[in-house]
This record gives structure tokens, sequence and C-alpha cells, in this order.
């Protein structure tokens, strides 16, 4: 059943780090998945969880640049090729992962893209709903017999957004094909349809004992900005004329916290199908004031997760085993 979406009094918040958040979970010798695991949170949240003795599987588009980051980390660390923008590159990363690992305790979807020019994938799908929710889909569906395999008790984490606010998500024209492209329109529909992912992959999961959580990490200056001109973000209040970044942002071991607390936290077991924030289940949006977080609620529709979920097996091609 899918828990109350309220806070529920962690120790951890929002300037917790995902180190002091892993220390305090039950990890060692858990392996875990992550996609994106060598740039900006997802960095500090390899470094995290192998740090405290999980084996930690890095799943990576330039595995040059991720050995290159990661190879002097402490712990057990391996990184496979994995492009969430190809669907022949993700069945191959299944594949590959099959032959590592007989089971995945925990896998966090943390790879993203945001506010990108118009790009369509191999199949004409517009570039950030194709990876960062249609990737995902179609990974989390391949690596389900190794998750099912470390149930009870096996968690998946899907990285959402504030952004998620922005909504925009369309299952008539999810690709933009009938409606003017707008990058932040874009980029709130992918992160609606990953919190969406979480709400519906729940269901699906808690009767086999797996559980899902959608996650804000929080405002972080990493490489996910970059399509966007320091003179967008100063004009958003980002940066200021000097450069600095704004005070409210976090550090990027801070915005990997709350990715670790779900994935680890003992205070979320028998729970899922949250959106999180700051090391916590989030509160309700304030429509008055839209960007001090919390959850709107689309993303809490459960008609709304199941016909994403319909749409998602249309346009990958896969569905669930079982």
């Amino acid at each position: 059943m899918t828990s109350t979406q309220a806070p529920i009094g962690s120790p951890f918040g929002y300037r917790s780090t995902a180190r002091e958040v892993a220390a305090a979970g039950k990890v060692a010798g858990k392996t875990v998945v992550v996609t994106g695991g060598y740039s900006g949170i997802g960095t500090e949240t390899v470094r995290a969880l192998a740090g405290e003795g999980a084996r930690v599987i890095v799943g990576a588009r330039r595995t040059g640049q991720a050995h290159e980051v990661l190879d002097g980390f402490e712990g057990d660390i391996t990184i496979l090729e994995l492009d969430l923008s190809d669907s022949a590159s993700i069945d191959s990363f299944a594949q590959a992962l099959a032959g590592e690992t007989d089971h995945i305790d925990i896998l966090i979807n943390n790879a993203a893209i945001m506010a990108s020019p118009l790009a369509r994938d191999a199949r004409g799908y517009e570039a950030q709903f194709a990876t960062n929710h249609l990737g995902h889909f179609q990974l989390t569906a391949r690596l389900w017999p190794l998750i099912l395999a470390a149930a009870p008790g096996a968690r998946v984490v899907t990285l959402s957004s504030i952004g998620h606010r922005l909504q925009g998500l369309d299952l008539d024209d999810p690709n933009f094909e009938r409606r003017d492209y707008d990058k932040w329109l874009a980029y709130g529909q992918a992160k609606s349809a990953n919190a969406l992912f979480a709400l519906q992959l729940d269901k699906l999961g808690e009767p086999k004992g797996v559980r899902a959580f959608a996650v804000h990490p929080g405002g972080i200056a990493t490489p996910l900005q970059r399509h966007l001109t320091m003179d967008e973000q100063r004009a958003m209040g980002w940066y200021d004329e000097e450069g600095n970044v704004h005070e409210a942002f976090k550090s990027t071991e801070e915005g990997a916290s709350t990715s670790v607390w779900c994935a680890t936290s003992p205070l979320l077991e028998g729970m899922g199908g949250v959106y999180c924030e700051d090391c916590d289940i989030a509160k309700p949006a304030d429509p008055e004031n839209p960007r001090a977080g919390g959850v709107w609620p689309h993303v809490r529709d459960e008609g709304l997760s199941e016909a994403l979920w319909r749409k998602s097996e249309e346009m990958t091609g896969v569905s669930f085993p079982g």
C-alpha cells in the first residue's frame, strides 16, 4: 500500500551529507546500481555507498571519464557502459550486469539531462523524456529479475526534481510533435514522469518485497546545468552578478543525501511510493510559494501513473516480467 505523503521526522535534513546518511544505514555487503554515478550528485552517491561497504556498479555513458573520476575512490566499484537514450545499450548493460551479480539490493536511477535544446533519439522520441524517464523505465524492467532476487527489502530510487511543478506531461504528445518545444516544459514532463514511475512501480513491487521512492535532491550547482548560459542562471537567481552560487544551494555531498536516505534508511522499512526531499518524505507543495519545495498533486495521481505506465510500455516495447 502506498505510504502517506507526509514527513516522518527523519533525524537528517537539508544540510546532511550522503556519507552521514549512509553511515546510519545498513549498506555493507549490499549490491547497488547507480546510473550516471560519475558526475554531480551521482559521484557523491557512489562515494558514500562504496565508502560504507556496498558494492556499487555504475552505469556510465562515458566510461573513460567515469574511470578518471571514480578509480581513486574507496570501496568496490565497477563501471559498465550505459547510454539511457539507446535501447540497445540498455539491454547490453543489463546483460553485462547479470554477469556481474545475481541480485540488486538497490537501484538508483540518478542520471539525467536538463533543459536541453530539442533533440530526439533514434526512435524520434524527445531526448529529455527518452533519457530521464523511458531509459530508466526500460532499465528497471530489464533489471527486475535481479531486483526481485534481493527481495524482500530491495529498493528502487528514482530522481525527480522540484521541476516536476512545471508539469507539462502530455501523454498524447510526449515528443512535442504537435506543440511547440519548450525546454523547461519538457524537463517538467520528464521529472513528473520520474515521480509517477516511482508511484506505480511501488504498487507493482510491494507484493513482491520491493519498494520504490522518488527524490528531489535540492538545488545544486552541477554539470546538469551544462545547457544553460550563466545569464539564464543569474536570471533565475541561482548566481549573483559576481558568479557566486546562491547560499541556499546544496553542495554535491548534501545533494546526494536524500537519494542515499531513500536507499538505506531503516525508517522507510515497510514504506514506499512517496516523493522525498531533504532526507524526509515531502509535504504537499504550497501553490502560493511554488519554489519552496513539496510535492504537487499531479504526481500523486494513481490514474495518471497507470496511464503513463501503459504509454511507457507502448513507447519502449518493454513490459516488466510477470
